[in-house]
């Protein structure tokens, strides 16, 4: 394991140790206050991708049924295979989900759309506007791969206690256009 590996894996730990804490004391109702708040304002983005939430992940989900009923297509990632980007699914409030990779729900149909905004979990985040994912890369793929056929908004969705110092970085990690907790809207 590289030295960046390895401090990844330590932030990784501490982070989600910050993150079940947080998610213990019930505010996803905040964050998702903020969540809507954003996405109301974010007018031209008519498909949102955001995620079914796993373990102790703040949940989009009120965000995303709210969005559903503006009018939005909402769609959630599934991964299609290891080293690969991730597809994003249309999902609706009453759709058939089953399960996909890692435990998380996705729609049973497959109907691929691709988002102008990108809601992502993450383990930690800095305020340089990185973020830590779980390791896989996928949505740093996934970012990589969309904006070669249109700008999309890179969002991280975490509680306030996921906040580091600084990320560890790598050339591959994609930095996010803005994170959004149950305290606000932090852009960069």
């Amino acid at each position: 394991m590289s030295d960046i590996q390895s401090l990844k894996s330590q932030c990784r730990k501490a982070a989600f140790a910050a993150r079940k804490e947080a998610h213990g004391l019930g505010l996803d109702q905040e964050a998702n206050a903020q969540l809507t708040s954003f996405l109301k304002m974010q007018e031209d983005a008519l498909t949102i991708a955001a995620y079914m939430p796993i373990r102790t992940e703040v949940s989009p989900l009120k965000s995303m049924e709210a969005m559903a009923r503006r009018g939005r297509n909402i769609c959630v990632p599934v991964v299609v295979a290891a080293g690969s980007p991730l597809e994003f699914h249309r999902w609706t409030p009453d759709c058939e989900m089953v399960e996909g990779a890692f435990g998380a729900m996705i729609p049973a149909k497959v109907d691929v759309l691709l988002p102008d905004v990108v809601i992502t979990p993450l383990a930690a985040f800095d305020m340089g506007g990185y973020r830590l994912g779980y390791g896989g890369g996928f949505y740093d793929r996934s970012f990589e791969e969309l904006s070669e056929f249109k700008k999309v908004q890179a969002i991280g969705y975490a509680y306030s206690t996921q906040e580091v110092m600084m990320v560890p970085r790598e050339d591959t990690d994609y930095p996010m256009d803005a994170i959004i907790t149950e305290r606000g809207i932090l852009s960069f």
